[in-house]
């Protein structure tokens, strides 16, 4: 079991940034890749980012390719979302989630954990 805890959420204005970060439980987090998705009210979960498990691979989803950074420091069991240039289009539950397949995916049902998620709101 990979317990998942996501922070760093909150209300920002159009334009702004945040960060959000999701804490791994297990001390094996370097054997996972993983991956943020995000869902707004009365609308379908959507992916967001991945991240490998070496870290060597990433990919987004085209709405926020340039705007969003996925990094993780696995000394921290930490995967981090860097978003930039938020919009309100941005606003959702945001959670973090792992597999161990081999290599990246963007389907949500590849991934065996969840975290609780992490509201963000961009203001106009």
């Amino acid at each position: 079991q990979v317990q998942l805890v996501e922070s760093g959420g909150g209300l920002v204005q159009a334009g702004g940034s945040l960060r959000l970060s999701c804490a791994a439980s297990r001390r094996t987090f370097s054997s996972y890749a993983m991956g943020w998705f995000r869902q707004a009210p009365g609308k379908e979960r959507e992916f967001v980012a991945t991240i490998s498990n070496t870290g060597g691979n990433t990919n987004y989803a085209d709405s926020v390719r340039g705007r969003f950074t996925i990094s993780r420091g696995n000394a921290k069991n930490t995967v981090y979302l860097q978003m930039n240039s938020l919009k309100p289009e941005d606003t959702a539950v945001y959670y973090c989630a792992a597999h161990r397949r081999v290599g990246v995916t963007v389907r949500g049902y590849e991934y065996d954990y969840w975290g609780q998620g992490t509201q963000v709101t961009v203001s106009s």
